[in-house]
């Protein structure tokens, strides 16, 4: 069985990680590759790949969105010491992404309620969308970078001042 590897270190600096890997895939107007890498890490893998073997681009997408939550929650991405229905952090925090009231009940109790609520809720939701099980509803990779540089634009943050109090 596959162990499950943290793609970031203790400071939250991200590892080199193979979010490329869907590079090697499909090329023009083809969607998915039809042979099946034996690579990858569990709890990292899209459905779709897991299932079909189908690789494309959306599959790194998911990748990333794992990591998103990992980054939210401070949990690993397949953890053998929960209970079953919480071993994969896809499945556990699904339900509760989806409900902005319990969203601040799965974030990283390490951060101890000292974050942005307004960034903490764009990037739960971005994660939520990476995660989607249909690829066709996840966005490109271009569409995630544009948001997360946005959390980082001084014109957003100026406009969105009155939201990041810090959660207690």
């Amino acid at each position: 069985m596959m162990q499950s590897h943290k793609l970031y270190i203790e400071d939250y600096n991200a590892k080199l990680a193979a979010f490329g890997l869907a590079k090697a895939g499909p090329t023009g107007d083809e969607t998915h590759v039809s042979t099946r890498v034996i690579r990858g890490t569990y709890g990292y893998i899209a459905p779709e790949y897991m299932t079909i073997g189908w690789l494309s681009a959306k599959a790194d997408v998911y990748s990333f969105g794992v990591l998103l939550l990992e980054l939210l929650t401070g949990q690993r991405a397949m953890d053998n010491t929960r209970i079953e229905i919480g071993r994969n952090l896809v499945d556990w925090a699904r339900p509760r992404l989806s409900d902005e009231r319990k969203l601040y009940h799965i974030m990283d109790s390490r951060l101890e309620g000292q974050y942005p609520q307004k960034e903490a809720l764009v990037v739960s939701n971005l994660a939520l969308l990476c995660i989607s099980y249909d690829p066709k509803l996840r966005p490109k990779m271009s569409e995630v970078l544009k948001k997360l540089e946005q959390l980082q634009d001084p014109k957003y943050n100026a406009l969105n001042q009155d939201s990041r109090r810090i959660v207690s």
